[in-house]
């Protein structure tokens, strides 16, 4: 067994999730691995030692980054005087590039190997991070197929595992038997809400979520809705935006996989949700708005015309995209309207969700990327 001290860096909660669950099967692999570095809860319990707490990190967009610059310099300045104090043997880095490749360049002059966990999308921002990648990083660990082969392409050593929310993203409860648990009727067409998990995202997607199911509702008679609440948001966030609402629907907390299965549509914004609705093959429309500022830096340099991973993966529109000034309840509304009484639509856009889902690889990708990590970590 080795007694090696690995760095693991996850500074988002979808990060923290699958950095925390990368730790387990590493140990299963090597029981005499230890981890310290940057995460949440999920990886405080995995048995990583937190050096900065991510609560402070998960930023999204240029105005929220640099209004917590002192946050973001104050967890890189931590934790490079942890390193320094207590030299790791390799490290991993897990997605959140912009802090994470700076780090890579510290790591990098200390000569610490580094792996890299989930890769930047460098797809969507131009390829100029793939050099920085080449130069600092020594191995890329990726989700999907697309990826593998753009790194290589470059002379990267990369590798693609599949997707661990294959094994995760299931639902484990009949239609029926959730909707009844909810009050509902299998007779009535059922859509989801999914806000996104961060304050303000919620903020943002659920009074237009909101508006767009009042006219779904006026105009498709029985209708119900299925809204789904993130744990750590406080429930009077969701009843402020429905207050008046005419609609009927169901807050709900912690059965996400269950509801949007149980759903004949779902009204999604931008994120890890849309993969996970796509997993569960359920129709839907991904949603989004930002700054003003950040949207318009976003337009500069984006070279994907897709948002949504799922579009992405497919190379073409599987689900349509509503964005900033397109995010209006009129045109959620008169999409959601157009496809969700007629079955032959429905019945199509779930095929092309299987293909997605099909492309994301077999069960078993994090032990996988363990498996690929654990001989550079010896």
């Amino acid at each position: 067994m080795s007694r090696k001290k690995i760095l693991i860096v996850s500074g988002e909660p979808s990060g923290d999730l699958h950095g925390a669950n990368l730790v387990k099967d590493l140990k299963s692999l090597d029981h005499g691995l230890s981890f310290y570095g940057i995460g949440g809860d999920l990886s405080k319990a995995s048995g990583v030692e937190i050096v900065y707490d991510i609560t402070d990190l998960a930023l999204v967009g240029v105005i929220e980054v640099l209004k917590n610059l002192s946050a973001v310099k104050a967890a890189h300045d931590k934790l490079i005087a942890k390193i320094d104090a207590d030299r790791p043997d390799a490290a991993i880095l897990v997605d959140y590039p912009g802090f994470n490749l700076r780090l890579a360049k510290e790591l990098w002059k200390r000569s610490i190997p580094v792996i890299y966990y989930i890769s930047p999308q460098v797809w969507a921002w131009g390829h100029q991070r793939v050099h920085l990648i080449k130069k600092y990083v020594r191995k890329m660990v990726v989700f999907f197929k697309f990826e593998e082969k753009l790194y290589k392409r470059y002379g990267i050593d990369a590798e693609c595992v599949g997707h661990p929310l294959i094994d995760t993203v299931k639902a484990t409860a009949p239609r029926k038997d959730v909707l009844k648990k909810y009050n509902l009727s299998e007779n009535r067409k059922t859509i989801a809400l999914l806000p996104g998990s961060r304050k303000s995202e919620v903020g943002i997607f659920l009074p237009v979520m909101a508006d767009a199911a009042n006219i779904i509702s006026q105009k498709l008679g029985g209708a119900q809705f299925l809204v789904s609440k993130h744990p750590s948001r406080d429930r009077r966030l969701y009843e402020n935006a429905f207050r008046g609402a005419s609609f009927d629907y169901r807050l709900v907390e912690g059965d996400l996989h269950n509801i949007v299965a149980a759903s004949d549509f779902a009204v999604v914004a931008s994120g890890t949700a849309t993969l996970e609705t796509a997993i569960l093959e359920t129709p839907h429309v991904i949603i989004y708005k930002a700054n003003l500022i950040t949207y318009s830096l976003y337009r500069m340099v984006v070279r994907t015309p897709f948002l949504g991973i799922v579009n992405i993966i497919a190379g073409k529109e599987v689900v349509p995209e509503f964005l900033q000034f397109n995010m209006t309840a009129e045109n959620i509304a008169t999409h959601v309207l157009g496809i969700i009484s007629d079955d032959k639509k429905l019945a199509g856009i779930r095929e092309k969700l299987h293909t997605v889902r099909s492309s994301l690889g077999a069960p078993g990708a994090s032990l996988r990327a363990a498996r690929s990590i654990l001989p550079l970590l010896q």
